[in-house]
This record gives C-alpha cells, sequence and structure tokens, in this order.
C-alpha cells in the first residue's frame, strides 16, 4: 500500500514524449534548411530565432513539465526572462535614438 501512494505523480503518455521529439526533429530540420538554401538577411534569422524558440517552448513545456505546473510557477519561471526581453528591446531602441541625436548634433566621424 506504501508503494502505491509513493508514485502517486503524474504519468504522461510515452506518445506525447515521441511527437514532442519528432517536432524537434522537424523544426531542426527547418533551421538548418535555412543555412542550407542560402537564405540571408532579416529572413534568414527571423526564421532561425523562430524556429529556436518554439524548440525551447516545447522543451520548456513538456520536457521541463511546465504545461502542468500552477501558473504561478510557470509565471515566476518564464516571466523574468520575458521581461529581460523586453528591457533589451527598449534598450536596442534608446541606442538609435542615442546615435540619431549625437550625429545630428555632434556630425559624422569624418567631421
Amino acid at each position: 500500500m506504501a508503494q502505491a501512494q509513493a508514485h502517486s505523480g503524474q504519468q504522461h503518455p510515452i506518445r506525447l514524449y515521441l511527437v514532442v521529439w519528432g517536432l524537434l526533429f522537424v523544426l531542426s530540420t527547418f533551421s538548418y534548411l535555412v543555412d542550407y538554401l542560402g537564405i540571408q538577411g532579416y529572413l534568414r534569422w527571423t526564421l532561425i530565432i523562430v524556429f529556436m524558440m518554439l524548440k525551447a517552448g516545447l522543451i520548456v513545456a513538456i520536457f521541463m513539465h511546465m504545461a502542468w505546473e500552477r501558473l504561478a510557477l510557470v509565471y515566476a519561471i518564464l516571466l523574468p526572462p520575458l521581461l529581460v526581453l523586453v528591457f533589451v528591446a527598449m534598450m536596442a531602441s534608446e541606442s538609435h535614438y542615442t546615435i540619431f541625436t549625437r550625429l545630428a548634433f555632434l556630425g559624422g566621424a569624418g567631421s
């Protein structure tokens, strides 16, 4: 009776893990094809980042069991990296403004 109570955790079907593994393989193939097909410019980096985020999301949701955790725990783990990305985007925007004002008021490097 004690052993039955010790294993009362969640059991997920092996099929779920195999499907996610297959999706990770397909997304990795697409990521490789971006390089193999010679896609360049912003499209290349957009596709690479999209495939990377999809793979990371699948790994966090399924293999790290975040899909079955309480919402508070999900927020505690996923919200800080999301906020870091927001702050990085804000800093990038601010850097464009700073370089624009420096060039406008101080002139180019050749002056």
